[in-house]
């Protein structure tokens, strides 16, 4: 299983930005394994990630943005379900991902 985080290098917005950073960063300091995919440099990248977002969870008008995160081909969400799950502190789950148990600490 490897998740996958579509991205965009070269976009010009700031908000997009701040929230690929902020899944990225999650992602490491949770030393979970994570691949970007940067839909700015493959055109063909950018279509299968447009193919493969549920239609109920494409916006209304427009192509959906970055951050978008799958595992292996399974769709996960967007920035905002990325954001609750985090939140709720449901983001193995979200990630289609076992949950790690917490070390003890040895005495």
């Amino acid at each position: 299983m490897v998740i996958r985080v579509f991205i965009a290098s070269s976009s010009g917005f700031v908000a997009i930005k701040k929230k690929q950073q902020d899944v990225v960063r999650f992602l490491e300091a949770n030393k979970i394994e994570f691949e970007e995919v940067d839909i700015t440099m493959s055109e063909e990248q950018r279509q299968w990630m447009y193919k493969n977002i549920p239609p109920e969870k494409k916006p209304a008008q427009g192509n959906p943005l970055p951050p978008q995160i799958f595992n292996d081909d399974r769709y996960c969400g967007d920035y905002d379900t990325f954001f609750e799950s985090k939140e709720s502190n449901t983001v193995f789950s979200f990630l289609g991902l076992k949950p790690r148990l917490a070390s003890t600490a040895e005495t």
